[in-house]
């Protein structure tokens, strides 16, 4: 069994994200480099929040650094499209190859999905027989949209506040049962980000559409690889998570990979975990890169890997209340050759054309080069959101030093 040094797999997991190296200036990025990201990533999270920016957009600007996000708009919004929606992590971008990987999760729905989502079919069997109708005619349709065809048709319904989506309408929980089975997806979102249902057969590229079935366990088993490729060193729990595969089927699909020599089982120093890498991983020689790494980024979707690697403890403290959140809001960590060395808070302020450091803390492994190098990334991540200015509160140990070396590059 290979022995490597937690330098040398934290150095592998920077190298199968593409963190590894630090941007090089030039060109601004192309749709080649995004398709880049994209292939190597594997997914990108969606999420709607948007203190700083849209989930989905941030992990490619940590890699690729300023780049136009309408590459990515169009990307998924316009054939032929290099991505396309689907549950995956959780909410996802996927390349369109990716889909039909997934339609076991589809067809699966009422152990994958989640209650208020399960349910649909049984409390509302009327009105999914008419979002279907609506969809075919109307499509592409946001869930306003049809939620708005029902009240002017006498048909309105209030909104649920039970369970998780307390707030959707009728309209958007019969969507989103749809979305989740495959009978609709999404064509593209809107300025307010919101879908845009239709059908599948019109948003799919033609090779997907034909493709036959996939049987179950090659699809599980090609979700956990691209999962293990994506982290290149990681526990059976690390793969699994990306795709969030669970049950025996999952854990058979990993035993086949080590079997065929996929996943080479390796020690790594101090942990004592059983631990895989990736049979096309790489070890670089050093890590210079940079990069701040939004809540989503697949590097920090499983905390439990991201802890034993680069010694950092992250929670996303969105959901707790503000006296007893810890760091902030909204926090990047930001990575450092490969460290973590602080953590931000960050809001882009449109109003005022102004990113906003809410606090700014310091890690254990921070350099005297950290604060410096840090106000540069903040300096081109505000040019990259149209923000003219960077302005760093006064809250966490790093705050002050940070605001200086702000000022020094105005």
């Amino acid at each position: 069994m290979e022995s490597l040094s937690l330098s040398q797999a934290r150095r592998v997991a920077l190298a199968a994200q593409g963190l590894h190296r630090a941007r090089r200036p030039g060109n601004p990025p192309t749709m080649r480099h995004v398709q880049g990201v994209i292939d190597r990533l594997g997914l990108l999270q969606i999420d709607s929040v948007n203190v700083l920016a849209r989930a989905h957009l941030l992990p490619v600007f940590s890699r690729l650094g300023a780049y136009d996000t309408a590459l990515l708009d169009r990307a998924a919004g316009r054939a032929p499209r290099r991505v396309v929606e689907t549950w995956a992590h959780v909410a996802s971008f996927v390349p369109p190859e990716t889909y039909p990987l997934l339609e076991w999760r589809r067809r699966a729905f009422l152990s994958q999905a989640w209650g208020v989502i399960a349910g649909v079919p049984l409390d509302h069997t009327a009105e999914v027989d008419e979002v279907r109708r609506l969809v075919a005619e109307r499509g592409p349709v946001s869930a306003a949209q049809i939620h708005d065809w029902f009240a002017e048709n006498g048909r309105g319904h209030q909104r649920s506040r039970e369970e998780w989506g307390w707030n959707w309408t009728v309209a958007k929980r019969v969507l989103e049962f749809l979305f989740f089975t495959g009978e609709v997806t999404s064509a593209r979102r809107n300025a307010a980000f919101e879908r845009l249902y239709d059908l599948p057969q019109r948003v799919l590229p033609p090779h997907v559409l034909a493709a036959p079935p996939v049987p179950d366990d090659v699809a599980l088993r090609t979700l956990v690889e691209i999962g293990a490729r994506a982290h290149g060193i990681g526990t059976a729990r690390c793969f699994k998570d990306y795709f969030r595969l669970r049950g025996n089927a999952a854990d058979r699909a990993v035993a086949e990979l080590v079997e065929d020599g996929v996943l080479l089982p390796v020690q790594v120093a101090g942990w004592d975990e059983r631990t895989y890498l990736h049979r096309d991983a790489r070890v670089p020689r050093r890590a210079d890169g940079q990069a701040l790494l939004a809540p989503f980024d697949p590097l920090v979707f499983e905390r439990t890997r991201l802890e034993r690697l680069f010694g950092t403890l992250y929670r996303i403290e969105i959901y707790v209340p503000e006296p007893k959140r810890v760091h902030g809001y909204y926090v990047l960590p930001f990575l450092e050759d490969e460290r973590i060395t602080a953590r931000v808070d960050l809001k882009a302020d449109r109003q005022a054309g102004v990113l906003r450091v809410q606090s700014a803390h310091r890690e254990p492994w921070a350099t005297p080069a950290t604060s410096a190098r840090l106000a540069a990334e903040l300096r081109e991540m505000a040019g990259w959101l149209g923000l003219e200015d960077v302005v760093v509160a006064g809250r966490g140990e790093l705050a002050a030093e940070l605001s200086g070396h702000a000022r020094a590059t105005d």
